[in-house]
């Protein structure tokens, strides 16, 4: 059976809502060409529950008689390999599509399955690459989020991320916070995306130039199982933000702006007791290393790399970063005795000068020697038609 819809639904701990979720799903799809593509990160028994419904052959009820459940499909990503959180599920879902079209929705049963097909038939009418279910739009409503502070919340993330983005998204999409959507498949390039945290839709329309039509639709309410919303992924989603809306070498100069406040502070405090200029100037350098490479790791290089694997650990970018930084530091020292012995300048301010003149470079040779991925990306290429699965995928009910 060709496939013309996948539907990728990421789990984490929905045990309670996956056999409900596929009788709704293929109810909803029965006689169409459909499958149900779970991308699991649980540590419960979710997989467990999926691979049952896997082994279920027969249609739902009331539909007619010999026609075949609609396919489940499961990809289970070992701790370790779930790489991008939520975004990274849902992206090596659609890139293990083998649908045109890919619906992607919660498994919480608060996206209403039924709404699925026609969120796929609108994307046709309307003749657009994406089709957002809306709970801000017409008739859509997010009263399903619980709490009135949930609720504010949402409303509050979807304005921000119009107003930074009001081309791609404010212009187009009235709610680019939903987890409701469905695209054509060849409208969207992985190799573009970087996905971190829970927003992947945000990732979607930031880094492709689409078309959009939303759809209103009504936020239902939880039926087991727990909410995922934490102070972390608010966090998670603030950083999100400033990643997608500010480069890296901009995220790197701010990095490198604060470590020179830091290095100049330090350094000024040690010659006020006493300690000699180059010492100081060699002592400021060595905290501001350390200091550069934590905020480096959190908010430069990391979350640009997204699903892609670094080529080297964490231990052995901490030594490269170490000895590069030393061995600037070397180089930037008789610069800094010329400064301050020939040309007469204060030593801290002869600091900052050796300290911008390095920039370029210093960011350059983390960017490729002790940032650079691995390629090429796995798990982003669509598979062949014929192809064997991943080894990470499991099969297919007929």
């Amino acid at each position: 059976m060709a496939i013309d819809t996948t539907i990728v639904v990421p789990t984490y701990n929905e045990s309670g809502n996956v056999p409900e979720l596929v009788r709704q799903l293929r109810e909803a799809f029965a006689d169409r060409e459909a499958e149900i593509l779970f991308v699991d990160d649980s540590t419960d028994l979710t997989p467990v529950v999926i691979r049952e419904m896997q082994h279920q052959q027969a249609g739902p009820a009331g539909v007619r008689p010999g026609v075949p459940a609609t396919p489940v499909r499961l990809i289970h990503r070992e701790a370790g390999l779930r790489t991008g959180g939520l975004a990274g599920a849902v992206t090596a879902g659609i890139a293990s599509a083998a649908g045109d079209f890919v619906v992607v929705m919660d498994a919480d049963l608060q996206h209403p399955p039924a709404l699925a097909p026609l969120l796929r038939d609108r994307l046709t009418t309307a003749g657009v690459d994406l089709v957002v279910a809306s709970r801000y739009d017409g008739s859509g409503d997010a009263s399903g989020l619980g709490s009135v502070w949930r609720q504010r919340v949402s409303g509050a993330s979807t304005l921000l991320s119009r107003a930074l983005f009001p081309r791609r998204v404010g212009a187009k999409c009235t709610d680019p916070m939903t987890g409701f959507f469905c695209l054509r498949r060849d409208a969207v390039d992985l190799g573009r995306l970087r996905p971190r945290g829970f927003k992947i839709l945000l990732e979607i329309l930031v880094s492709h130039d689409v078309s959009v039509h939303d759809q209103p639709f009504v936020f239902g309410s939880r039926v087991t199982g727990e909410s995922k919303a934490s102070w972390r992924n608010g966090f998670a989603f603030v950083h999100q933000l400033l990643s997608l809306r500010f480069s890296r070498p901009f995220r790197f100069a701010a990095v490198g702006a604060l470590g020179l406040v830091v290095n100049l502070l330090v350094m000024a405090g040690l010659l006020k007791l006493g300690t000699g200029y180059v010492a100081a100037s060699v002592l400021a350098t060595e905290i501001t290393i350390v200091h550069n490479f934590v905020l480096q790791e959190r908010f430069v290089f990391e979350p640009h790399l997204g699903a892609a694997p670094l080529r080297f650990t964490r231990l052995q970018r901490a030594w490269r970063s170490l000895l590069y930084n030393n061995l600037d530091a070397l180089a930037r020292t008789p610069l800094l005795i010329v400064l301050v012995e020939v040309a007469r300048l204060h030593s801290v301010g002869a600091q900052f000068l050796t300290l911008v003149l390095s920039f370029a470079a210093r960011f350059l040779f983390m960017a490729k020697f002790v940032y650079e991925p691995r390629t090429p990306v796995p798990g982003l290429v669509r598979p062949l038609a014929g192809a064997k699965p991943n080894l990470l995928e499991e099969g297919m009910a007929s």
